[in-house]
């Protein structure tokens, strides 16, 4: 073997070196050129012994591979010219668009969805009304709450690739099209009312900040101010100035510690000196007097307050444009949460340690020349609040008003909900003309309610109801193990998206609990909607593997014991003829099953086909689809078998014997007695009964054997009048006793 190798090493290279007495060809490349023999000489001597005699006849694999890839039919010139112009093309540069990272991608687009109207119109009157405390744990709440959302979201997003439609496009490929569908719609009328409340926002600046900015301009101002100050009023009382901004070192924190609610129409006044009226001047804000416009309660603050801690989904919405999706999701989005957080903490501090209680319940300024609260601390000048925030809220009502119809249509298109495909249909370009008039009249809506604080909770409940569904999937996903769920982020686990997604009902029971059952019933009815009407979709769902795994174990609960007696009832196999179409020959079985079982229990349909499986497996397959059908017909819920036997015989014994599964098994085996056993020609039909019988006897199973099944009542028959004649045999158990009582539950036998 040693003096083999050694000659076969010496012949390395040479077109006419032998190896083991057997020419070998040059090359084993096909139509190699001659740089191709010069390449193939590393292969010639080092081949395997074992492909040593197929490489005399036939070429390498790889080399036939490769000849194959580059083979081309066209004639000579053509190749030439179209290399030439592959040559042109691959000088032109491709222009792509650029790729946006963490910062420019997820980070600012989130702080600019998060940091919005609700900071700057109602953070310090929240502050004022709430006190530092409660509104502290309002704040902790929901920023807790997001950024537990934000851990399932990250999980989810790193799993794969995350187009239009955000949260719905997660949850749909999570939980399933029925429960994506619900969501996404809670999530685009979540998405319009943000557009709403935006635009209410934007109209609140406009008329009550900017008709002071007028008035500002206004000579008279001075005037107006000077007469004010020598009202009788304030001549006749003991009125005295008190600093409404005093600072960190005054001690005020102590003050608005605790929460100040008010009643609608009461005066604001500060704690320890109230207010003195005027009798012959009614309560008005036109009259020297601030007052409450609502009453305020804790669960209202939470409902107002939440849509300020939404938009973190603005960079999920962006994985197309991200240089690295996997990598920016989920630090830019936490890394946005965290900030704007420590904004919101520190601000509520600061506001209660810095600004007198009255000042901060004043909501619309008017003691501050209707300014905002938030604006006399801003520097150079108030209003560079008042034009920063109407700019931001005129900006993100637009992106409210864009992105909603888009996703819209997103839904549309997937062809989920049917009464909405008019509305995937748009423009040449894509625009979503359909779905933008849509969301302008549901804007409008929302507008027409004409109260920030009104529009807020709504609002609060659809991204709520959207939040708690993210992080259901990313539990679900995490508890049951899936083989695609391979997120990349790794800092989750399934016990803090339960926590998340328990807060968010928590939060929207807390806002409005009649806005909380308005928002489940509108996304349960979608839900049954799309589960009856809808398209089906091959997503996978996560609620399919919750059966699997409910299912495997009551499956082994079951193994533990057989059912009390108090627990019985007939688990039937039913034992179907077929004739020579694959047809069932005795319906009127399945009409008596149905009505035994009334849809409980176990129902196991099997029936046998004679032959081999690799022969007759199509007729298997036609016979089970006619069992499906009468068992659909008659509404016989259970399953259907088909076996295949070289006899009837042992196919009915197969069924028998290995129909169920673990402690799910039938008790109680269905047959019909057997037509014309006494002719000659049907003595099979005969000893394959008798067959049973011993079978289900050697078993320990029930059997009944209807007689005359074709005269038995269908589905269909109403009977009030007759009997049932029982004929009790001792030894079996009661189970003649049982049978009537079970049929007189059923419509056909019901008594009146």
């Amino acid at each position: 073997m040693l003096n083999n190798l050694t000659e076969c090493e010496e012949g390395d290279g040479g077109p006419n070196s032998q190896g083991d007495a057997t020419s070998k060809e040059s090359s084993p490349f096909i139509n190699s050129s001659t740089s191709d023999v010069e390449k193939s000489q590393q292969y010639d001597g080092k081949n395997m012994a074992l492909f040593e005699e197929e490489m005399d006849t036939s070429p390498m694999v790889s080399s036939l591979l490769s000849s194959l890839a580059n083979y081309s039919n066209l004639t000579q010139g053509s190749k030439e010219h179209e290399e030439a112009e592959n040559n042109e093309e691959a000088r032109k540069k491709t222009v792509q668009a650029p790729r946006m990272g963490t910062v420019m991608g997820v980070y600012l687009p989130c702080m600019q969805n998060i940091l919005g109207v609700i900071l700057f119109l109602r953070m310090t009157w929240l502050v004022g009304v709430g006190g530092v405390l409660g509104t502290f744990i309002i704040v902790f709440m929901c920023c807790s709450t997001t950024m537990l959302t934000a851990i399932s979201m990250s999980a989810i997003a790193t799993n794969g690739v995350v187009p239009a439609g955000g949260s719905y496009y997660m949850i749909s490929r999570s939980l399933g099209p029925e429960f994506g569908g619900a969501v996404g719609i809670c999530f685009y009328l979540g998405t319009t009312f943000a557009g709403a409340m935006y635009i209410l926002g934007c109209i609140e600046i406009l008329l009550v900040h900017f008709h002071s900015f007028l008035l500002y301009l206004n000579f008279f101002k001075l005037i107006i101010y000077l007469n004010a100050t020598c009202d009788e009023y304030f001549t006749n009382n003991n009125v005295s100035q008190i600093q409404g901004i005093p600072g960190i070192t005054s001690g005020i924190l102590a003050e608005n510690l605790f929460t100040t609610f008010m009643e609608k129409n009461s005066i604001l006044e500060k704690r320890g000196i109230p207010a003195v009226l005027d009798p012959e001047a009614t309560a008005t804000n036109t009259n020297r007097y601030v007052l409450a416009d609502i009453t305020s309660f804790f669960t209202l603050l939470v409902g107002i307050y939440f849509p300020s801690v939404t938009g973190i989904m603005a960079g999920s919405n962006r994985s197309g444009d991200l240089q690295d999706a996997q990598k920016s999701i989920p630090v830019g989005t936490i890394l946005a949460i965290t900030t704007t957080s420590i904004i919101y903490m520190s601000s509520v501090f600061l506001f209660g340690a810095c600004v007198d209680g009255v000042v901060l319940r004043d909501k619309f300024g008017e003691g501050v020349n209707g300014n905002l609260v938030i604006g006399t601390l801003a520097w150079p000048s108030p209003w560079v609040i008042v034009f920063g925030s109407f700019f931001s809220t005129c900006g993100a009502g637009l992106q409210s008003l864009t992105g909603a119809p888009r996703l819209l249509q997103a839904i549309a298109r997937d062809g989920i909900i049917p009464f909405l495909r008019v509305f995937g249909h748009g423009k040449a370009n894509g625009e979503p003309t359909w779905a933008l008039l849509l969301t302008a009249c549901i804007c409008e809506i929302g507008i027409l309610i004409a109260s920030l604080d009104a529009v807020a909770p709504i609002l609060s409940m659809f991204f709520l109801m959207c939040y708690m569904f993210v992080n259901l999937a990313c539990a679900l996903q995490t508890l049951l193990r899936t083989p695609n769920w391979r997120p990349r982020f790794k800092f989750y686990h399934w016990a803090l998206s339960l926590l998340g997604m328990s807060l968010c009902l928590t939060l929207m029971f807390l806002c409005s609990w009649y806005y909380a059952i308005v928002a489940m019933v509108i996304a349960s009815c979608i839900y049954k909607y799309i589960e009856f009407c809808g398209a089906e979709k091959e997503w996978g769902d996560g609620i399919r593997g919750i059966s699997l795994s409910a299912a495997r174990y009551a499956l082994m609960r079951l193994e533990e014991g057989p059912p009390h007696t108090k627990n019985w009832r007939p688990q039937i196999l039913v034992l179907m003829s077929l004739d020579g179409e694959q047809s069932v020959e005795q319906p009127r079985l399945l009409s008596l099953t149905s009505q035994l079982k009334a849809g409980k229990g176990l129902t196991i349909v099997g029936a046998c086909v004679e032959g081999t499986y690799l022969n007759n497996q199509p007729q298997a397959q036609k016979a089970d689809q006619s069992l499906r059908k009468l068992m659909e017909v008659e509404k016989v819920k259970g399953f259907s078998q088909v076996v295949i036997s070289s006899n009837l015989r042992d196919a009915t014994s197969h069924l028998i014997q290995a129909g169920g599964l673990g402690g799910l098994r039938h008790n109680t085996v269905l047959v019909s007695f057997p037509k014309n056993w006494k002719q000659a020609e049907e003595h099979h039909r005969c000893r394959n009964f008798i067959e049973v019988v011993r079978e289900t006897t050697a078993a320990h199973l029930a059997l009944l054997v209807p007689k005359n099944i074709s005269a038995y009542p269908s589905n269909g028959e109403r009977f009030t009048e007759g009997h049932i004649d029982v004929w009790w045999i001792v030894h079996d158990g009661g189970l003649l006793m049982l049978l009537p009582f079970l049929l007189r539950q059923h419509k056909v036998l019901l008594a009146e």
